[in-house]
């Protein structure tokens, strides 16, 4: 891949967090936002990155006039009491309800610019993600944010037979230097070789991680983590711990065979062998299935969770720890400040997914 970036971020990115898409939005009611979720991560993300917020009065920095209110709310005196302390986060969401009916009615992600519903189907995406990342950008600004939405499209990102090819992070490094919270969103983006398709918001988390190198990574979701089976189903096991090794091969390391040798006793679909395999295996196996409504929607044009935790685990090899979470939750808020890094405090309900290559000893 190509990485025009041009400039360095002299900021250290303290973490990048994944909104996904099934959180932010009702997913199967088209264009809905989950307010009441987007509103609590918000809160969360808040009191993670802006040391002491939570003792004092929000000033928020959506200034627009919002449906259902009368005026404008904005005090500037407020602004000249507080100084600003937080840490660098960038924040990438899923699209959810937005973009996936238009990109996968139209077939944009398998490209072919030269066809008119293709390229009404591009614009259509992108009027409809841009719409969403306007919505998250605006509730991050009312908890006091100072967000900035950024689309790859614009930044100029492209990819070659739906892999990347052209990354420039120029604006992002530049907004993080500033002291703002760069807002990405899985966008359509142009194509090499097949005109255009869809660059989801995982791989662009995996891409700002190589380039930032956070101390950790968060993917916020509708889910408690990775199961190793659908969720829904009985005695299906929550994987606390994963550990990826240097070949990208897999390992549960919590919880262990014993954990749940009698919860799986009863359960005949189990192959012979080494439980961990078949853990990990399940995993893609359960989040392949487009019938998991929960995971991956007929129109979801990005892979769903099997995309996720592929990128994943390819970031956890560059050392930077995993952390997986159902957003709007104590864990989800847990995860994002910080205090589950380490040794996983056994009331934390989540999946982790670390490195255990040489000189790694976390697990």
């Amino acid at each position: 891949m190509e990485d025009t970036t041009t400039l360095s971020v002299t900021k250290p990115t303290r973490c990048i967090v994944k909104l996904g898409g099934a959180a932010i939005t009702c997913k199967n009611d088209l264009e809905k936002i989950n307010e009441e979720n987007v509103e609590i991560v918000s809160s969360q993300l808040r009191e993670a990155m802006i040391t002491g917020s939570s003792s004092r009065k929000v000033l928020g920095m959506d200034w627009s006039k919002r449906p259902g209110k009368s005026g404008i709310s904005c005090d500037a005196d407020d602004f000249e009491d507080q100084n600003l302390d937080s840490s660098s986060f960038v924040v990438v969401h899923g699209a959810g309800s937005f973009g996936h009916f238009q990109a996968s009615k139209s077939g944009v992600h398998k490209g072919g610019l030269n066809k008119r519903l293709v390229k009404a189907g591009f614009v259509a995406t992108r009027i409809s993600v841009t719409t969403l990342n306007l919505e998250i950008v605006r509730a991050l600004a009312r908890e006091g944010i100072p967000s900035i939405g950024m689309s790859p499209f614009s930044c100029g990102w492209t990819t070659s037979e739906r892999n990347m090819a052209s990354a420039d992070l120029s604006m992002v490094a530049q907004a993080i230097n500033s002291g703002f919270v760069p807002v990405l969103h899985g966008d359509a983006v142009l194509d090499d070789l097949q005109g255009c398709t869809i660059l989801s918001g995982d791989v662009i988390i995996r891409h700002l991680a190589a380039y930032l190198k956070p101390e950790y990574v968060v993917f916020l979701t509708d889910v408690l983590g990775v199961y190793d089976r659908p969720p829904s189903e009985p005695n299906a096991v929550l994987l606390r711990e994963i550990a990826v090794s240097e070949d990208g091969s897999w390992s549960v390391v919590k919880p262990t065979l014993e954990d749940t040798k009698k919860q799986e006793s009863s359960q005949s679909d189990i192959p012979k062998g080494d439980y961990k395999s078949f853990a990990v295996r399940s995993t893609y196996v359960f989040y392949s299935l487009p019938a998991v409504e929960t995971t991956v929607a007929a129109h979801d044009t990005t892979g769903g969770m099997a995309t996720k935790i592929s990128e994943a685990a390819l970031i956890a090899k560059l050392g930077i720890d995993v952390y997986i979470v159902k957003a709007a939750t104590t864990h989800s808020s847990r995860a994002l400040s910080g205090e589950v890094k380490g040794t996983l405090p056994e009331d934390w309900l989540g999946t982790v997914i670390r490195f255990v290559g040489k000189g790694n000893r976390n697990c």
